[in-house]
């Protein structure tokens, strides 16, 4: 069984590049453009791991690391957190929400496909 990932990424070319990329590596993927967007993945289904940027509008991604981990089905959820930032404050509440990794914009396409297999094995 193909393992499933939710991307969440308010820019449409990143999201679809990285939709792409994983889908190319056999993960069915479900995009959002916001964090509010993204909440009807997590209706009970079985998520795999999450892709979020931090920067988003409508609810940002450390809004949705919290969220989700508050619920008991996903608390243990795998979070990848991409983004630009360098406000340390924002890292931080990421790094508090549990995020698994925070992964540098841009990025490397090989070592992100790496984390990836690294990730959900």
């Amino acid at each position: 069984m193909s393992k499933r990932i939710v991307i969440v990424e308010d820019f449409n070319t990143s999201r679809q590049v990285i939709k792409k990329t994983l889908e190319s590596m056999g993960y069915i993927v479900n995009d959002a453009p916001d964090g509010r967007d993204a909440l009807k993945f997590f209706d009970g289904t079985e998520i795999d791991l999450l892709i979020t940027d931090y920067n988003m509008p409508n609810m940002n991604g450390a809004e949705l690391v919290e969220y989700l981990r508050a619920s008991e089905q996903y608390k243990y959820i795998p979070i990848v957190m991409l983004s630009t930032e360098n406000n340390k404050e924002k890292q931080q509440r990421a790094k508090d929400a549990k995020i698994t990794v925070w992964v540098k914009k841009p990025f490397d396409f090989v070592e992100f496909k790496n984390l990836i297999k690294r990730i959900l094995p």
